[in-house]
Formats: structure tokens, sequence, C-alpha cells
């Protein structure tokens, strides 16, 4: 069956079995990228979520001075898009690049619906993933707002336990509210604290 990682997640995370899969798959398209290749531009309509069945997306605004403010990162297994755009078909906010060469699929609302009215499973898990992602955001507001960059930083490798290698230091900093110099500070630090000699 085509689109593999996406079937493996919505059977064994989003609890579908394989003949609603098939319906489903219609309905959704693939796309291959580069690293550096633009999957969406801010002023754009975005009209499907994306999955990422491998590599690693990023989705950044840009302030009126030209500097990026990345919003989310997407590895695998994780979906990204810009809610607004796809829902409301407003022109987009932000722009997604392939931080990495990916494989995505992109899965238009009408797959999200199909998939909805052939499984009850599939909508419950819809659901608490939305909610999920509303909780995750109020949480990074409140640390943009009032965290301390070391906290930033330690939730942000909770998050994302598997991209500090894969991403550039600036890319983080640029998540994390704070300059490349503060975050080589913040790791510094966390070394020095977590150094125990022996």
């Amino acid at each position: 069956m085509p689109y593999q990682p996406l079937t493996t997640y919505l059977t064994q995370k989003a609890g579908m079995r394989l003949e609603e899969v098939e319906h489903v798959m219609p309905l959704v398209t693939a796309g291959n990228y580069k690293k550096g290749d633009l999957l969406l531009r801010e002023g754009e309509v975005c009209d499907a979520s994306i999955f990422v069945e491998k590599g690693l997306l990023r989705t950044y605004t840009l302030d009126e001075a030209g500097k990026e403010h990345i919003v989310q990162f997407a590895p695998e297994n994780w979906f990204t898009g810009d809610r607004g755009s796809i829902y409301f078909s407003d022109p987009a906010y932000f722009f997604i690049e392939a931080v990495e060469d990916s494989e995505v699929v992109f899965v238009p609302d009408a797959a999200i619906d199909k998939a909805s009215d052939l499984s009850a499973a599939f909508r419950q898990y819809n659901k608490t993933l939305l909610h999920n992602h509303i909780r995750n955001l109020q949480k990074r507001i409140n640390l943009l707002l009032g965290a301390t960059a070391e906290q930033r930083y330690l939730s942000f490798i909770t998050q994302y336990p598997d991209l500090l290698l894969r991403v550039p230091q600036w890319m983080i900093a640029s998540y994390l509210g704070i300059t490349p110099e503060s975050l080589s500070r913040v790791r510094k630090e966390l070394a020095d604290k977590n150094f125990k000699p022996s």
C-alpha cells in the first residue's frame, strides 16, 4: 500500500482499520522536497494538512525587518500546516520549509472528514490531537511571555528530543525567541551544572 508511514500512523495511533484507511488514501497526495524547498509561502492558501513521512519541516514567519521567527518543527510522523488558511481559506501567515530532504503527504480536510465518517476511533483521536495541540500552543505562549531562556530550552528538549543534532543552533534560538549567543550560554551553563568530576 502506498503512504505506508501514514497508514501505520492511522492504524496504530488513530485506531483505524486497514479497510477504512484504504477508503481515505485516494483523497491524499504525496510530495517530495529537497532541503530548502518551500512547501508554503506567506499569502498563499494552504489547502491541506501536511504529514511528514520522512525528513523535517519548519514553520516560520517573517517580521517587517525580515527576521525569521520559527513557530514549529515537524519531524517524522508529525502533522503541520496553517490551520487558519486550511479551515477558513485565509491567506497563510506562515512559510513552511524543508529543513532536510523530505517526503510528505498532503491530507485535505475532505480526507479528515472521510476518516471521521468511517471511524469512531479516528474521530476521538483527532479530537484529542486537536486539544493537545491547543494545550501545547498555550504552554508555548506562556513560555515565550515569561520563562527564562533555560526553561524554554529545556521545554524544547522535552518536545523535540531527537532534533538537537538535526537542527542548526540558529533555528533552535529562533524557535526559543532568543539570540544564538544566549542559546550558547544556556547550553554551556547546563553542561557546567551537569558536569560531575570523577
